[in-house]
């Protein structure tokens, strides 16, 4: 189905908690929700199969982190038998992985994104808060073990705090068939708000010029690559060159509202239409049509953190 902008929304993030075990520091991480309040598998799969039956095609699952709740890998089962669902995948911050990896594809999760900003132990203690970089890397080696394909790196940099990470991180897409796409830092935090802790897409070009464009795109990301690569760098560039005449998808909360943009504090509550099946459809079909035209960074407060809006 197409927004009144033209655009084809056939991407929906669904954000199954609020919670996280970690405390990234350009998160804006804020109280979060109680675990009571989230939607139930019921509530999840329901308002998902009203928008796949609305055109979406590709879920992804979110937090917070996901992997905090115990029912996920059955909420993930149930989604994938969503008649007309193409793809089903999974952001997370990698933690947990390792023992969720085979039990994740079992349930039907074709691909994951795990969120890691440095390659350094005490770089990534301090922008985490955990001295767990060890189990996010085992997690990653055993994401690749039971076939999640693709894996994704999600990395952002900070001037000041880890932008020398780049290069560790680029590396990884050099020895292994994965993509490291770097997003720029956006304004969910007291980091993100101050313009100069950003580190533009444009300067990490400019500083690996080695790096070639493949000349295609992943949804936002731009690819790039280079001779004896197994993998792909890609750049996410929401600041310094906004993407939202191209942007595909929507944003289920954990609480059953639902995000119209990532840069827009528009919400829909669905929650209440949960059992009312026209109701749900005529609901979705509106929050689609309404989407805004692009984000307000810059314009418009953001209050909460990324741990509520799901990345």
């Amino acid at each position: 189905m197409k927004d009144s902008f033209g655009r084809e929304i056939n991407y929906l993030r669904v954000s199954v908690t609020e919670r996280c075990n970690l405390s990234c520091v350009y998160c804006g991480k804020t109280d979060c929700d109680k675990k009571e309040n989230e939607l139930t598998a019921d509530e999840i799969v329901s308002i998902a199969d009203a928008f796949v039956r609305c055109g979406v095609t590709k879920i992804r699952l979110t937090g917070g982190e996901p992997l905090v709740r115990s029912d996920i890998c059955s909420i993930a089962a149930r989604l994938r038998g969503l008649p007309g669902l193409g793809t089903l995948a999974l952001t997370t911050n990698g933690v947990y992985l390792r023992q969720y990896a085979a039990d994740l594809k079992a349930a039907g999760v074709d691909s994951v994104n795990i969120s890691l900003d440095s390659t350094d132990g005490s770089t990534y203690r301090k922008l985490t808060g955990a001295d767990v970089l060890h189990r996010v890397l085992e997690g990653i080696d055993e994401a690749r073990r039971v076939g999640l394909s693709p894996i994704k790196i999600n990395a952002v940099l900070m001037r000041g705090v880890n932008e020398d990470s780049a290069a560790s991180l680029i590396d990884l897409a050099r020895e292994q068939e994965i993509d490291v796409r770097f997003i720029e830092l956006m304004p969910f935090s007291d980091a993100g708000e101050d313009a100069s802790r950003v580190v533009t897409n444009d300067e990490l070009r400019k500083r690996f010029s080695f790096l070639r464009p493949l000349g295609v795109r992943d949804g936002t990301t731009e690819l790039y690559t280079a001779d004896g690569f197994r993998g792909r760098v890609g750049f996410i560039s929401p600041i310094s060159h906004r993407f939202c005449h191209a942007c595909n998808r929507m944003r289920l909360l954990s609480d059953g509202r639902v995000k119209l943009c990532l840069g827009d504090e528009t919400t829909v509550d669905l929650r209440p239409l949960v059992g009312k099946r026209e109701e749900l459809l005529r609901a979705v079909r509106s929050c689609i049509r309404n989407k805004p035209a692009g984000h307000r960074f810059g314009e418009q407060a953001q209050p909460h953190g990324l741990n509520r809006t799901g990345g």
